[in-house]
């Protein structure tokens, strides 16, 4: 008998359309044969199930079921696709586990945890991780711009604390760019991090759970054509994404080691993507993404291609892992 699978996309943040493409995306590579998939819409004004001809249906929040005609639907699997809040922050995947579905994603404590940048590199840090020097603020808190300089240096990087896409991410040359870039990620957080330069080769690494096992995927070196990685050098081609990356084969092992202690260390499961800097060859740990694009441009789907992994295969592997 056919899976009924929910794939929920959308969510409450910025980053809504970038999920809705993801979601999209997942939707049109799932095995018909073995799964039948929904499109479920999780926004702030309405949770519902689009039929192909975009006909909704109210979720009922209760059970996380839908009606249609007579038919009472359940799911028993939930693929998620939300980037943000609240997929990728745990609250969402909290409820489930309440109802007892099972989803595609690490367990709602994991997930809160690495969604909060300062809390992921708390953790890590404990397990030897190279990381940048970092100042962390929280809205209302003085600024004092010449004491955050003295100590990350400039340039740096200022970030909202818990956010996705790079929204609100800013880098600073001077202390009016700091006091500026403040002002720019409290608009997407109420906590932000300031961070020190790191001047090298910047790398995204993919670790999955695959078949049982944890499997680093090919490594993507971003050489962006903006100052940074922003969301133009993600999301609309101001980048190159070079995989495999053009990096000595002791970079590519000690990042590959690194990445699988990370995905570990933070109890992962399902799929992550993480990005690290090259300084004197080592790999300094930035952050790590939960809830990956899964948009034929995204770089996870173009790691698992160039590991011999089709979308259809990458999605099923996925939910069988969440259905054991």
């Amino acid at each position: 008998m056919k899976k009924n699978i929910a794939i929920i996309m959308g969510g409450y943040s910025s980053e809504v359309h970038i999920s809705l493409k993801s979601g999209n995306v997942v939707y049109n590579h799932l095995n018909r044969e073995k799964y039948t998939p929904f499109r479920v819409h999780i926004l702030k004004e309405k949770w519902v199930v689009l039929d192909d001809d975009d006909t909704e249906y109210e979720i009922n929040k209760n059970n996380f079921t839908f009606l249609k005609g007579i038919t009472n639907t359940k799911f028993d699997c939930v693929f998620n696709a939300i980037h943000g809040n609240p997929g990728e922050n745990g609250m969402i995947l909290a409820y489930l586990e309440l109802l007892n579905i099972p989803h595609t994603s690490a367990p709602f404590y994991q997930m809160a945890l690495t969604f909060n940048k300062r809390d992921t590199l708390s953790v890590v840090k404990e397990y030897g991780i190279k990381t940048a020097i970092s100042v962390y603020l929280n809205k209302g808190d003085v600024i004092n711009a010449d004491e955050i300089i003295a100590k990350v240096g400039l340039p740096c990087f200022i970030k909202p604390n818990n956010a996705g896409s790079s929204y609100g991410i800013s880098k600073a040359y001077t202390k009016e760019e700091v006091l500026k870039g403040i002002e720019t990620a409290y608009k997407e957080d109420s906590s932000i991090l300031i961070e020190s330069f790191l001047n090298g080769t910047e790398v995204s690494v993919g670790v999955i759970q695959y078949k049982g096992e944890i499997k680093v995927l090919p490594i993507t070196e971003i050489v962006s054509e903006n100052d940074f990685f922003d969301y133009e050098a993600k999301y609309e081609g101001k980048s190159q994404e070079i995989t495999p990356a053009r990096i000595s084969p002791e970079e590519k092992s000690r990042v590959e080691a690194v990445a699988k202690k990370v995905y570990q260390a933070l109890n992962m499961r399902g799929f992550t993507r993480a990005e690290y800097i090259f300084v004197n060859d080592e790999p300094h740990f930035l952050e790590i993404n939960t809830v990956p694009g899964m948009t034929l441009q995204s770089i996870l789907p173009q790691q698992a291609a160039v590991a011999g992994i089709s979308l259809y295969e990458l999605f099923e592997n996925a939910i069988e892992m969440a259905l054991k």
